[in-house]
């Protein structure tokens, strides 16, 4: 979709061009989170989590 809107626009870049390799993330670190948790959590608190927040939800 983005190559389109700039196509639309005059120019024809594409994230390709940028993209080292195909990941398109950075590399996973291990760790695991108790994601449904914290996504419940921020909606109720309206904001992100703090990093100690974070690790209350790692999985251990």
């Amino acid at each position: 979709m983005l190559t389109m809107e700039r196509k639309r626009a005059g120019m024809s870049e594409d994230i390709a061009d940028y993209a080292k390799d195909g990941r398109l993330t950075e590399p996973s670190d291990g760790r695991r989170y108790e994601w449904r948790k914290m996504i419940d959590t921020v909606k109720t608190l309206g904001r992100p989590l703090t990093d100690e927040e974070t690790e209350q939800y790692r999985v251990k």
